[in-house]
């Protein structure tokens, strides 16, 4: 209060202390002196912790992809399921054919890694986190992009020096001939992307719009068509991709029941025949892989084939303006440098501009609070 007081001009004392300058500087001088001096903070010391949890930052998601392929999750969320209190590392190799010894490592690992928990029996049940993400029946299953993390990704991740030093990819995988990646990998990230389609379908009122007509672009598994179908029975979706990709297409959309209601492109995205008149365009996740020139080729075809006051939307990986985070979407950026030609993560304006410059209006961003990014949203003009 002491020091609140003299800031204050108007405060009585603060006017005395005016008046009678040499009075006001011996008190403040008394004051000071009496005064506890704050002890400056010392820095937190430099020390290579940081350095070392990244010397064995691969390990954790190897060990995760073990336990799935070991089906321990599924295993531990089974016997959950049948009111049970935890396993014993004996049981969960029993009921996984797997060793003892590999189990009980890697368990005790996910354990201190917040996956597992164990109690004072040395039984292992699972978190919140493994038994809603990691169990391979449930549809929030985020665990399939590791089931082929070392077999897939990291292959061409070791030749990351060689990469940086020619910026050409250790291996072009958005080729029609390399399909077969794409086939497992749209099968991965259906549950990454389901709940934000539900939610852009819910955005952009599906449900209430007359006979929908939704072009999905480089559609994959299909999940942002078949969350706008869902929403609407009278809506139709058009998907377009690779042949083989087509074939998980179809395969989801059977699953979902709304197969009836979709149809299939098959080629490359800026040479096949879609069509025009589509209420709905979206483009997800494929700009990263595309690279400027033929992403903004892309925003150009779906802006021909919206009718006037239809909506893209667009599903990316967005890395703020100064390109200084989130490290998810700039560790993206070095995915596509390893594994394409021109591929990069792209800023909110850089693909804002993209929009304006075919003649979107609108460009805004909208939060689905799923998925690594929000969504890109802009709109055709009615008088276009």
């Amino acid at each position: 209060m002491m020091i609140q007081d003299r800031t204050q001009s108007s405060h009585p004392s603060h006017q005395s202390h005016q008046s009678n300058p040499g009075h006001g500087n011996a008190e403040a001088r008394e004051h000071y002196a009496n005064r506890p001096q704050p002890h400056p903070q010392p820095k937190p010391p430099v020390t290579p912790e940081r350095l070392m949890q990244f010397a064995w930052g691969y390990t954790a998601p190897l060990i995760l992809e073990a336990a799935i392929k070991n089906r321990v999750f599924d295993v531990l969320d089974e016997a959950a399921s049948s009111g049970g209190h935890g396993l014993l590392v004996e049981q969960v190799a029993q009921r996984t054919a797997a060793s003892v010894r590999g189990l009980r490592m890697i368990m005790d690992a996910l354990v201190s890694l917040q996956f597992l928990a164990k109690d004072a029996q040395q039984r292992y049940t699972l978190t919140p986190e493994s038994a809603t993400y990691l169990v391979s029946s449930k549809e929030t299953f985020h665990g399939g992009i590791l089931r082929h993390l070392s077999r897939r990704l990291l292959p061409q991740w070791l030749d990351l020096a060689d990469v940086v030093r020619s910026g050409r990819p250790a291996e072009r995988v958005n080729l029609e001939e390399r399909a077969a990646f794409f086939e497992e990998l749209v099968i991965d990230i259906f549950p990454m992307s389901y709940p934000a389609a539900k939610a852009l379908a819910r955005e952009l009122n599906v449900a209430q719009m007359t006979a929908p007509r939704i072009l999905d672009l480089a559609a994959g598994s299909g999940v942002w068509g078949i969350a706008m179908a869902q929403a609407n029975p009278a809506a139709t979706v058009t998907a377009v991709d690779w042949e083989r990709v087509l074939n998980v297409t179809r395969k989801f959309t059977a699953k979902h029941g709304v197969a009836d209601r979709f149809s299939y492109v098959a080629g490359d995205n800026l040479e096949a025949r879609f069509g025009a008149d589509y209420d709905v365009v979206t483009l997800g996740h494929i700009l990263h892989s595309e690279g400027e020139p033929r992403s903004r080729k892309l925003i150009w075809r779906a802006f021909n084939a919206l009718r006037p006051g239809g909506t893209i939307a667009i599903a990316e990986w967005l890395p703020n303006e100064e390109r200084t985070g989130p490290a998810n979407a700039l560790i993206f950026a070095v995915n596509m440098l390893v594994n394409t030609e021109s591929g990069d993560t792209f800023t909110f304006n850089e693909i804002n501009r993209w929009l304006r410059d075919v003649g979107f209006e609108n460009p805004r961003l909208f939060d689905a609070n799923t998925g690594p990014s929000p969504l890109i949203l802009a709109d055709k003009p009615r008088s276009a």
